[in-house]
């Protein structure tokens, strides 16, 4: 079977059609709700750990159940004031598929990781109309009908909307990130509109993976005043990990807080570390963010390509291409990329990876340059986002090679 990549195209569906369509199709049926249901995953990654105390620290947040969003009225790239509300469904026989991409947007396809896996519960309380809060983190994500997702922005000079204005007037840059579809504003709330990269998928496999050997901002962690909360925080997940002095002063800076937090995972020793993936027909997995010695990171990716040589060499493929254009990009030569993702998706038919979240994306200073793979000193804004492609890539390689050789996968 030959696998082939996606082609990141406009949404050419008819609005009103749809629009038509959806209200007739509503009054027939309710839409259904997703109840994703936790799963641990069961290889060595999880169980040589045994830290019972570092999810307190590093679990993501527990879900708030969203309500029905409304679907788009307007397709161009202007802004639309108070648009008014239509439902969301689509008719007909593509009822269902529709409506399980939305949710499944929702769950998988929105460019923030915590709402990769957030979990989907019944719809029990209300939210404001034409958005939804997803619990754990600011934006919100309302996936439409039409393979458009709504990602809610502070405003319109926000870091991410600059960033796919400027990625946008690059051919080959704007091919590795989601399609960027311009600013809504809806009940006094902005959202940027973002192509839905699971639209067109058939229970797909997905995997989020951060880049980076560093993923917050230096203006996070500037404050050097000493804090007793986060040296707390640190003795409960590692009580050795405080130096002589600070077990003397019982408080640390954040800085130090943030990078111990680094070192539980891949990101600061390979430059990415895996956030969360689904398999086919499976509850998504999240507690991966441990995965940290080569051979961990190797059973991971075996579990979620599952010895699929196709899907491997397309792939390997892909991330190559992202990275030579990452490398020639302008955009990527003038900013300081923190706290993106690799978002990556499969199904039988078709593999896509895209680079996703730009909302820590920072422009620098006229005097500065980063090449991205060089080591992070307070200053010189490097973050590793190059480095961790390229270990990526090895990881990848590595695979490949395994499953070559004829090596069995792990079950889960």
């Amino acid at each position: 079977m030959t696998m082939t990549s996606t082609v990141l195209q406009r949404p050419t569906a008819t609005t009103k059609t749809v629009e038509k369509q959806a209200t007739k199709t509503t009054a027939r049926r309710s839409r259904s709700t997703m109840a994703w249901s936790h799963e641990k995953l069961r290889f060595s990654c999880i169980d040589n750990i045994g830290l019972k105390q570092l999810w307190k620290l590093i679990a993501l947040d527990t879900a708030t159940p969203p309500s029905s969003p409304p679907s788009s009225n307007n397709k161009s790239g202007n802004v639309e004031q108070q648009p008014k509300s239509s439902s969301s469904s689509c008719n007909n026989n593509n009822n269902n598929d529709n409506n399980s991409n939305a949710e499944n947007a929702l769950e998988l396809s929105a460019p923030a990781t915590p709402l990769l896996l957030q979990q989907q519960q019944q719809q029990t309380q209300s939210k404001p109309h034409g958005w939804m809060q997803l619990s754990g983190h600011p934006e919100s994500i309302v996936p439409t009908t039409t393979g458009i997702v709504r990602k809610r922005i502070v405003g319109i000079d926000d870091s991410e909307v600059l960033a796919y204005q400027m990625i946008s007037q690059e051919p080959k840059t704007s091919q590795i990130v989601p399609g960027y579809f311009g600013l809504r504003e809806l009940h006094s709330q902005h959202y940027i509109e973002l192509q839905d990269l699971l639209a067109g998928f058939k229970d797909p496999c997905v995997m989020d993976i951060k880049l980076g050997t560093r993923t917050f901002l230096e203006s996070e962690v500037s404050n050097k005043t000493l804090r007793p909360d986060l040296y707390q925080k640190m003795i409960a997940v590692d009580a050795s990990a405080p130096t002589p002095a600070e077990h003397e002063a019982q408080a640390i800076t954040k800085l130090r807080y943030m990078l111990f937090r680094e070192s539980l995972s891949s990101s600061q020793s390979k430059g990415f570390r895996i956030e969360a993936l689904r398999l086919r027909g499976r509850s998504p997995l999240k507690d991966l963010k441990t995965c940290r010695s080569s051979e961990q990171i190797s059973q991971t990716i075996e579990q979620f390509l599952a010895a699929r040589r196709s899907v491997q060499k397309e792939l390997l493929k892909r991330l190559k291409h992202m990275r030579l254009v990452i490398e020639q990009s302008a955009f990527f030569s003038r900013h300081e990329i923190i706290g993106s993702s690799l978002f990556i998706v499969y199904d039988d038919q078709r593999v896509g990876a895209w680079l996703i979240d730009f909302a820590k994306s920072r422009q620098l200073p006229p005097q500065l340059s980063v090449n991205h793979r060089s080591p992070w000193q307070p200053g010189n804004r490097e973050e590793g986002l190059l480095r961790g492609m390229d270990e990526l890539i090895h990881a990848f390689e590595e695979v490949y090679a395994r499953s070559g050789n004829h090596r069995s996968c792990l079950k889960i």
